[in-house]
C-alpha cells in the first residue's frame, strides 16, 4: 500500500472515530446544553458523516481489489464536504458558532463528490 492510501485510510479511520465520539456525545451529553433542535442538526452531522466515511471505504477498497480508476475525485469531494457540512453542524450545536453558508456548500460538495463517482463508473473500461 503505498504513502498516499495509508494517509487517506488514517483520515478515513479518524473520521470514523469522530462520528462515534460526535455522536455519543450528542445523545449524552449535548441534549442538557442545548436545543432540541441544535441536537438534530448534530444527529444530521453525524449521519451523513457516517454514510460519506463509509462510502470512502468502499471506493478505496474497490480501487484497491478491482482496480478501479477515478477514485480521487469522489474521495476528496466527500471528504471536504464532510468536513464542511457536518463541521458546521457541530460547530452550530455545540460551540453557538453561525455557519452560514458553509453547511449548503458542503452538501453541494458530498453531491458532487457523488456525481463524479458516477462519471468515474461510465468513464471505466
Amino acid at each position: 500500500m503505498q504513502r498516499s492510501e495509508r494517509i487517506i485510510w488514517c483520515l478515513v479511520a479518524l473520521s470514523g472515530a469522530i462520528t462515534v465520539m460526535v455522536g455519543a456525545y450528542a445523545a449524552h451529553g449535548l441534549t442538557a446544553r442545548v436545543s432540541a433542535e441544535l441536537v438534530h442538526a448534530a444527529e444530521t452531522g453525524v449521519r451523513y458523516q457516517a454514510w460519506h466515511t463509509l462510502a470512502i471505504m468502499a471506493v478505496l477498497v474497490g480501487q484497491r481489489v478491482l482496480g478501479f480508476k477515478g477514485w480521487q475525485w469522489p474521495v476528496a469531494l466527500w471528504g471536504l464536504g464532510m468536513v464542511a457540512f457536518s463541521g458546521s453542524l457541530y460547530a452550530m450545536a455545540m460551540a453557538g458558532l453561525n455557519a452560514g453558508i458553509v453547511t449548503p456548500i458542503g452538501g453541494v460538495l458530498l453531491i458532487a463528490g457523488w456525481l463524479m463517482l458516477a462519471v468515474a463508473v461510465l468513464r471505466s473500461p
